[in-house]
C-alpha cells in the first residue's frame, strides 16, 4: 500500500497513474480557453506567458503555438522532464515551487485546471498569490482558474469506478475540513495503490481575501470557460484575472 500523508501532490502527480486516470482530459476545450483568454486579455504578438504547475505542458504547448513565449513550470520532476522534450527558442519548462516568485516577469501568469489549494499550510496560498504578483510586469495579468467550490459540493459524486487502460480506479470523493477530497484506490499487477487529492474548497469570497492580503486587484471573474457570467449556484468554474 502507497500513501503519502505530507505532501500528496509531489507523489501522486508524479505517478504514470496520474496521467492515466486523467488522460482523457479535453483539449479541444482547453485550447479554446486559450485562443478566448489570450484574446480577451489582448496579450501581445511574441507576449510572455508563465504556466503556473503546467503539469506535462499542454496548455503551455498550445500556447506557444500561438505566437507567445511560453515558460511551464512545475514541482514534478517527471512531468518537467516529459515536457522539455517540447521546448524550443520561445518554449521552455523548468521544475519550480510557485509558492515562490519565478527569476522573471511576465505579460501573463497563468495558474489552471484548479492548479491551486493544495497545500497543507494556508500561508502557502498567499504566498502563491503574491508570488504571482512578483512575477507580472507592469501591463501584466495574473488569470486563476479554480473549480467552483459551491458548485461541486452541491454535485458531488461520492464513488464511482472509472476503468482507464485496464485499471479500475476506485474514486471516492467527500469534504472533510474544509477540503474537497478524492480518495483514489486501484490494483496493478497485484499491487494495492492508494492516493489522494486533497483541494481546499476556496469560493469567490476566500479568493478576495486572499487577493487583497496579497495587495492585488481583482479585474473580472468569469464562470465557464468561455468568459460567461460567474454564478455560484451554476457555474462549474471560477476564472478570476487580476493584477
Amino acid at each position: 500500500m502507497i500513501t503519502d500523508t505530507t505532501k500528496w501532490f509531489t507523489s501522486w502527480f508524479d505517478t504514470p497513474f496520474y496521467h492515466i486516470l486523467y488522460k482523457d482530459r479535453g483539449h479541444t476545450e482547453a485550447h479554446a480557453f486559450m485562443d478566448t483568454l489570450t484574446s480577451y486579455l489582448n496579450i501581445p504578438e511574441l507576449g510572455t506567458i508563465l504556466d503556473l504547475a503546467c503539469g506535462k505542458g499542454r496548455h503551455a504547448v498550445y500556447l506557444n503555438t500561438l505566437g507567445y513565449d511560453v515558460t511551464g513550470v512545475d514541482l514534478s520532476e517527471n512531468s518537467i522532464k516529459h515536457a522539455k522534450q517540447f521546448e524550443n527558442d520561445t518554449l521552455h519548462f523548468e521544475v519550480h515551487d510557485m509558492c515562490k516568485p519565478y527569476h522573471k516577469q511576465f505579460d501573463a501568469v497563468f495558474n489552471l485546471f484548479t492548479s491551486f489549494g493544495y497545500f497543507d499550510k494556508d500561508e502557502d496560498n498567499l504566498n502563491t498569490i503574491k508570488a504571482i504578483k512578483a512575477n507580472l510586469n507592469d501591463y501584466g495579468f495574473g488569470v486563476i482558474d479554480f473549480m467552483n467550490s459551491e458548485f461541486i459540493i452541491d454535485n458531488l459524486v461520492p464513488e464511482e469506478i472509472k476503468t482507464v487502460d485496464g485499471i479500475d480506479f476506485n474514486l471516492k470523493r467527500y469534504v472533510e475540513d474544509g477540503y474537497i477530497i478524492k480518495d483514489i484506490l486501484f490494483s496493478v499487477d497485484g499491487e494495492a495503490y492508494k492516493f489522494q487529492e486533497r483541494v481546499k474548497a476556496f469560493t469567490l469570497d476566500d479568493f478576495k481575501k486572499l487577493f487583497e492580503k496579497a495587495n492585488v486587484h481583482l479585474l473580472d471573474v468569469f464562470g465557464d470557460y468561455k468568459l460567461r457570467k460567474f454564478n455560484a449556484k451554476t457555474s462549474e468554474r471560477l476564472v478570476m484575472i487580476f493584477k
